[in-house]
């Protein structure tokens, strides 16, 4: 693809990102691609804040709804996907604004994936019963052992990365990281200008606090219901899309595992996990602005002005502008 711009949005789960892009969008000549591993699928749209019915017709999110939940979706897939649409969008006179919080598909796209051998559904079985005779702290373990670099970036309680990872050493014998590092110079990627804005609250609690809150809001729109259905189909509990921070303990709930109390208390507790390995790529991100939302940002729905500085959307816009005017294409 030619080397026409483009915009990351990026940022940990409950931060604003969709209506910080709504509101860019409005004043620039963006289209928006999702960057997000849960809405891909058809049929996860509360757990997964896919934007609602009145947002897609304002300004439609491609990517989203493309898959059906027992479908795998890899981060490769993503990066032939993605710079389908991207050529689409640049083919429009438009900019690609690719808005989300799955940061292994945002580096994917930047750098590029090594040609990784497919799944194996043995192996996959067996690093599974692994984990359950022995935790996944286990197979965190075994991973350090043969791929180090992988078991830093890999958190232990990310089972799904986990599981990929030891697969892929033991269907090459070579490490993941090794075989990403061979081939990230000549693997597809986005090649044009960038620019790579992250949007974070200012402080964990702030964090903390619209976590638990739009997940109970995700609840009250029914959630639970949402659940019940997409795993109505025999075998679907069990499909890695349901292992999503909200939808895994929804469905503990639905068995009988979890109270209705635990559930929530144990949804808040696994988004936080994802929230906090989010800001960790983040902070190791190359040339990232990183964009700080106060409260009265977030109560006037990213436009109120904080003690008379400018507000956070005035800020990124600012940037963008600035940053499209004088990009090299």
């Amino acid at each position: 693809m030619n080397s026409t711009a483009a915009i990351f949005l990026m940022g940990p789960t409950a931060s604003g990102k969709t209506g910080l892009a709504e509101l860019l969008c409005e004043q620039l000549p963006c289209d928006v691609i999702s960057v997000d591993s849960s809405a891909v699928y058809k049929g996860m749209d509360i757990g997964a804040a896919k934007p609602d019915a009145r947002l897609q017709a304002k300004m439609p999110h491609r990517l989203i709804d493309i898959r059906d939940v027992s479908d795998t979706y890899s981060a490769a897939d993503f990066v032939n996907d993605a710079l389908r649409e991207m050529a689409d969008i640049q083919a429009q006179g438009r900019i690609p604004m690719l808005v989300g919080g799955t940061m292994l598909y945002f580096k994917a796209l930047r750098d590029g994936l090594a040609d990784l051998p497919p799944a194996n559904a043995q192996i996959r079985l067996d690093i599974e019963k692994q984990a359950a005779e022995h935790g996944w702290a286990a197979v965190h373990a075994e991973l350090a052992k043969v791929d180090p670099a992988a078991g830093l970036r890999i958190h232990p309680n990310d089972p799904q990365r986990l599981q990929r990872a030891l697969e892929v050493y033991r269907l090459t014998g070579q490490s993941l990281s090794d075989l990403q590092r061979e081939q990230e110079n000549t693997a597809a990627r986005f090649k044009g200008p960038l620019l790579q804005m992250a949007l974070q609250p200012y402080s964990r609690a702030l964090l903390h606090q619209r976590i638990e809150l739009r997940f109970r809001q995700m609840l009250d729109k029914g959630l639970i219901e949402e659940v019940r259905e997409l795993i109505s189909e025999p075998g679907t509990a069990d499909v890695p899309a349901m292992r999503a921070a909200g939808y895994r303990q929804v469905i503990d709930h639905l068995r009988g595992d979890l109270s209705y109390e635990q559930m929530v208390e144990r949804s808040v507790i696994a988004t936080r996990q994802l929230a906090k390995r989010q800001l960790t790529w983040l902070r190791s991100w190359p040339d990232l602005l990183m964009l700080e939302a106060s409260e009265p940002d977030y109560a006037g729905e990213l436009l109120a002005k904080n003690g008379g500085e400018r507000s956070i959307f005035d800020q990124a816009l600012q940037i963008s502008q600035h940053f499209l005017l004088n990009r090299d294409d």
